[in-house]
């Protein structure tokens, strides 16, 4: 499994996905996963796979090298998440250099998957509300986990049903208990892919992105939403 934490990758050395302009490089075992081993320069890291770093390399590749698409009838179920994390990073580094705000260089975040901008320190976060909030009062969306899902295919699933809008890599924050039956909260960061804010009008009553400088009214500060949005902004302050 990959285990999407940057926090622990602290070397330059270890598994690799060598991805070309058509392609994905064939490892000596028939996979994707090059074999342990210093990492070129340009390679992003992904996570730990099997105890060992992993990252991704973008190059020009060879032409026969298997398509994304072929390697999905051969690979193992269980690499299917690397294969798919792999090719979205790239394209996420590709599409975000410049900022959409200002244009300057954006700079690529060691510790997660953001980009920050060095020049107007543009970043936005999406809160919404709840009719049932106090005034004023936004929050991280929520939901609950159907029968089957995954935690990470529900957060996908109840941004896109809530706000209308598409989120591409997730990642998993922290958790808290939660004193209702059975519930159990999982806080995760999920990266905006595309879409135009549609609130569903039911659960949700407003929705919009907010930067750190005008922030509205927050969730008390014991939630794991207010966790999840102090780190957001200590992130912010740093600049990491």
């Amino acid at each position: 499994m990959l285990i999407r934490d940057l926090s622990g990758v602290t070397q330059r050395h270890g598994y690799l996905i060598r991805v070309g302009r058509d392609g994905v490089a064939p490892a000596p075992d028939g996979g994707i996963i090059q074999p342990i081993a210093d990492w070129p320069s340009g390679a992003v890291a992904l996570g730990e796979w099997q105890g060992a770093p992993i990252a991704v390399f973008g190059e020009n590749g060879s032409a026969d090298w298997p398509t994304a698409r072929q390697w999905l009838h051969t690979l193992p179920r269980d690499q299917f998440p690397l294969l798919s994390s792999a090719l979205q990073v790239l394209k996420w580094l590709r599409d975000h250099r410049f900022c959409g705000r200002c244009g300057k260089r954006m700079k690529r975040l060691e510790h997660e998957f953001a980009m920050h901008c060095t020049g107007c320190q543009h970043r936005e976060m999406l809160l919404a509300r709840s009719p049932r909030f106090g005034p004023g009062m936004y929050s991280t969306l929520a939901g609950f986990i159907e029968a089957g899902e995954s935690a990470e295919e529900a957060v996908r699933r109840e941004v896109h049903e809530e706000v209308g809008v598409e989120v591409g890599r997730v990642s998993y924050f922290q958790s808290q208990s939660w004193p209702f039956p059975h519930s159990f909260m999982l806080g995760y960061y999920a990266e905006y892919a595309g879409g135009d804010i549609t609130i569903d009008g039911v659960e949700i009553e407003d929705a919009q992105w907010f930067t750190p400088e005008d922030l509205p009214g927050l969730p008390p500060k014991f939630s794991i939403s207010h966790a999840l949005i102090d780190n957001f902004l200590r992130s912010v302050a740093t600049g990491r």
